[in-house]
């Protein structure tokens, strides 16, 4: 019998897909029962949500974790280049074999009935993680909380919220206190809870569903504080080397990945020493979040940068970022879905970039926004002149022909749109592991 491979079955769960995006935890949960309940016997299970920051989050915990000897399983999305990124068991990306092996397992239990992608992929993820034992299982959720398919396990040892803005208001709500109620909807009795610093109106929800869960909610300024100095990170005071991960935003997720471990420490379930939690942030690597790309070719003095992020609380994080910048002329590079505030987060680049190119988002799981619809909005979100073209390639070669002086080029907006350039461009570096 030939050999099926994983983007085959991919393609066939892809089909299986609702008419629409009907939230629901009933298709999943019937869907593991019939496969013998996997999500009940994952090793002790950090789980993470938020609107911007998960991924980072959930890489400083592996560093932190993984330096101190312990073995991790790791579930994130969405991958850059290939479908196994999402899928980490102790250290090493899933293999093709193990992966199409679970695959056609959740295909044949639930026997062509309704089922999004990220509920099948998830589903195979808990097969792959309950079948190898580890010390700890770190799950991000897909969208939203509440009703995302990771949400189906009930006793994580610790729940985390990241930063928390707008997005996804299709699904998640149209106000912050309604994103924040999905989000905390992760929280379980007897799971310790830890969350950044909030806005007010998330934090008092946040506070809420912690007290109605009888959960011990932790968080940023009241339980730990950090600050920033040149040569130094401070976390309550102890001081720790500057994150690998550039980005004022980045202290923030390392911090509540230090709160992590060392909530695990006091549980008994981990020895992290501030040591481990040294060498973790000089080692920290989550590909895709304001990266720079070192092996592209560029003509001598230009650099070229790379960042997925694609709503108005990125675009706020990102913008803290670039007046560090200032040295050198800035060009954005960005495509867009049509599902994202495009103005909301570019409103907030615009007074440090010299030149705005739009360029379409190919191969993304929902509609890219056409490079001169995204031109028009970036000349409404205050940009000069903004120009659009065919891809990435074409239009690094126009920045770079003489001219403009040479800068940072930063390829931003979508990570569906960093997967591809990744992709077809072998040189550069796009190993997320």
């Amino acid at each position: 019998m030939a050999k099926v491979s994983v983007s085959a079955v991919l393609e066939r769960l892809s089909r299986l897909h609702p008419n629409s995006i009907d939230l629901s935890l009933d298709r999943i949960n019937a869907l593991l029962d019939a496969m013998g309940a996997p999500h009940d016997g994952l090793p002790p299970v950090i789980h993470i949500a938020g609107t911007n920051g998960k991924g980072s989050t959930l890489a400083f915990i592996r560093a932190f974790l993984e330096q101190s000897g312990c073995s991790v399983h790791v579930y994130t999305s969405p991958h850059l280049v290939k479908f196994n990124e999402r899928i980490v068991l102790n250290g090493r990306e899933i293999s093709d074999d193990f992966l199409t092996d679970c695959l056609l397992r959740v295909e044949k239990a639930n026997n062509g009935k309704p089922l999004t992608f990220f509920e099948a992929t998830t589903a195979a993820a808990f097969l792959a993680f309950a079948s190898h034992p580890a010390d700890f299982t770190l799950l991000e959720t897909g969208m939203g909380g509440r009703l995302d398919a990771t949400n189906v396990v009930k006793h994580p040892v610790l729940t985390l919220i990241a930063s928390l803005s707008m997005d996804h208001e299709d699904f998640l709500g149209r106000t912050l206190t309604e994103i924040a109620a999905e989000k905390a909807a992760i929280f379980k009795t007897g799971a310790k809870a830890l969350t950044e610093k909030q806005s007010p109106e998330a934090q008092k929800v946040l506070e809420r569903f912690a007290k109605e869960r009888n959960v011990s909610l932790k968080s940023e300024g009241k339980d730990w504080t950090f600050s920033v100095s040149k040569d130094v990170f401070y976390y309550n005071g102890v001081s720790f080397p500057h994150p690998a991960l550039p980005g004022i935003h980045q202290y923030s997720n390392a911090a509540l990945a230090i709160a992590a471990v060392k909530a695990l420490n006091a549980k008994g379930l981990a020895r992290v020493s501030d040591g481990h939690i040294a060498k973790g942030l000089r080692s920290v690597c989550w590909p895709g979040r304001l990266e720079r790309l070192k092996d592209y070719p560029l003509p001598d003095g230009w650099e070229l940068w790379a960042d997925g992020g694609h709503n108005p609380g990125a675009g706020k994080a990102l913008a803290s970022f670039l007046p560090e910048w200032r040295d050198k002329p800035l060009h954005i590079v960005c495509g867009m879905l049509t599902t994202k505030d495009s103005e909301g987060f570019l409103t907030q680049l615009a007074p440090f970039a010299t030149s705005f190119h739009a360029v379409p988002v190919p191969d993304a799981a929902h509609p890219g926004r056409h490079p001169a619809d995204l031109a028009k909005i970036a000349k409404k979100s205050g940009f000069h002149s903004p120009k659009y073209g065919d891809n990435i390639p074409d239009v690094l070669n126009a920045l770079t022909s003489g001219q403009y002086e040479a800068g940072r080029i930063l390829i931003c907006g979508s990570l569906y749109l960093l997967g591809n350039f990744f992709g077809l461009n072998k040189g550069v570096k796009n190993d997320r592991q």
